[in-house]
């Protein structure tokens, strides 16, 4: 069978040699290949895995021997599912190999933005020390307010870890969950997001891209937070109006931001719409890395495999994801 990985920049040595090991033709495309090159390159393609590729209509009529696409990560919103869908291709996604891994990357930068672990770095290595004067004041997160947007195995464990761990009052806002679903997490439940918005200290987003949540967190949102909020995002950047945050941000509408995730990937310094957040001591920039541990990316490596054996022995494919957009395809 012939296989293409695209973002081939994402290492996954297990995956690439096990399939080549099972006699497959393996073929590795980069994260940056455009729709003409990977359509071509698509002809006799069997098997698509991709991770942050854009797999349109188009590229999936261009592969006529196409079987299944297996996202090896967990958002889909770079798949055209219906396309694939209507042509019988099977599409899956891994979507628990980093629910704890994900939630961790989201606190660390909560603490770090709490704590300003950023600019006194910046300002020790530079100066070599730093006096307890005003600038440096951080915050406790014992006793604040973390308010979870979205509130499924992510944002449960990020709730447990603000909450259990850290003593915090856990808010959260999300419509496909009821109130004692989220009680028995330890989220007191809000039914209005501005509302919840307005009276926590931070916010973290765990949500899937969809056209429904595109820009969840717009200039309303942000000015409905308090001016000493913070900020987390690790889920997907177009849930935020990014134009809209870095005005807040700039203006000191909010207090800081963490972000893992851009609608434009990857940032840089020179032509990015985002690139002014470089400069910035109350925001903490990570590069889509939350995800990226040992641990992951070995229960990653072996779902990826075990998904990729039933496409190509034909087995029905197995779909762990409760997006509804995953269901009603080729079983």
């Amino acid at each position: 069978m012939k296989i293409i990985r695209c973002d081939r920049e994402l290492e996954t040595p297990h995956i690439d040699r096990t399939l080549r090991d099972w006699g497959h033709e393996l073929i590795l495309m980069p994260e940056n290949i455009n729709e003409d090159e990977l359509c071509t390159a698509m002809a006799e393609c069997e098997l698509l895995l991709m991770c942050y590729t854009s797999i349109t209509s188009r590229v999936i009529a261009s592969a006529p021997r196409l079987r299944g696409i297996v996202k090896y990560g967990v958002g889909i919103d770079a798949i055209d599912i219906p396309a694939a869908h209507e042509r019988g291709i099977a599409v899956v996604n891994i979507p628990t190999y980093a629910e704890e891994t994900v939630a961790e990357g989201a606190f660390a930068m909560l603490i770090a933005l709490a704590k300003k672990l950023m600019p006194l770095q910046k300002a020790l290595l530079a100066d070599g020390w730093a006096w307890p004067t005003s600038r440096w004041l951080g915050y406790d997160i014992a006793g604040k307010t973390v308010g979870i947007v979205g509130c499924g195995k992510i944002g449960s464990s990020m709730a447990r870890m603000v909450g259990a761990g850290f003593r915090a009052r856990v808010v959260g806002y999300d419509p496909n969950k009821s109130s004692i679903e989220m009680q028995t997490i330890g989220i007191e439940a809000f039914d209005d997001l501005h509302a919840m918005l307005a009276i926590c200290d931070f916010v973290s987003l765990h949500v899937a891209l969809s056209d429904s949540t595109r820009h969840l967190i717009g200039a309303e949102e942000l000015a409905a937070m308090k001016p000493t909020a913070i900020l987390i995002n690790t889920a997907r950047g177009a849930l935020v109006d990014e134009n809209a945050l870095l005005h807040a941000l700039q203006e000191g509408r909010i207090a800081g931001a963490g972000l893992d995730v851009f609608s434009q990937e990857p940032l840089n310094r020179k032509s990015h719409p985002l690139k002014a957040l470089y400069s910035m001591d109350n925001v903490v920039l990570m590069p889509h890395l939350t995800f990226y541990t040992h641990e992951a990316m070995d229960r990653l490596e072996a779902e990826t495999l075990e998904r990729c054996k039933e496409i190509i022995e034909g087995r029905p494919v197995t779909i762990r994801s409760a997006d509804p957009r995953l269901q009603g395809g080729p079983v």
